[in-house]
């Protein structure tokens, strides 16, 4: 378990999820750790109208997502703490999944996500993808909260 040498770190570039990502810096710092930042952009619906498919490019707007992504964990990266060594990459799938297989693909030690903390109806039927990788991670899983300042 200690020391961590691989720390992974999904991100959806919300506030609480830069605070995961100086959280896991600062973690793969001390540990001397490789740090693994990722984003998952999530299935698109293609959507069947009564006149048939629509014309939304949905392959062209995975692209857009894929590369937005990929721009905004460049920006993260610049924020991890100097010396430690990172790779950024982004998957397309279900995002809990997506993430427990590249933590098994890579060799992880740890995961760090963060939450705020779930409510109302979608909470309860579906959970959190932190709830979900909580449950099936092979390794262990640390959990930031974040709550948002008060005006």
């Amino acid at each position: 378990m200690l020391p961590f040498k691989k720390v992974l770190c999904p991100t959806d570039f919300s506030e609480p999820g830069c605070a995961g990502v100086k959280a896991a810096g600062e973690l793969a710092s001390r540990f001397g750790a490789e740090l693994i930042l990722m984003h998952v952009v999530g299935p698109i619906p293609a959507i069947d109208t009564p006149a048939g498919m629509s014309s939304f490019d949905v392959a062209a707007y995975q692209r857009e997502l894929s590369e937005s992504a990929e721009t905004f964990l460049a920006e993260r990266k610049a924020n991890v703490p100097e010396g430690v060594p990172t790779k950024t990459m982004v998957r397309h799938g279900d995002i809990p999944h997506e993430i427990l297989c590249v933590a098994k693909e890579e060799g992880v030690d740890l995961i760090v996500m963060s939450t705020h903390g779930g409510a109302g109806w979608r909470h309860r039927i579906f959970g959190t993808v932190t709830e979900r990788v909580v449950r099936h991670a092979h390794c262990s899983v640390l959990t930031t909260y974040f709550e948002p300042p008060a005006d």
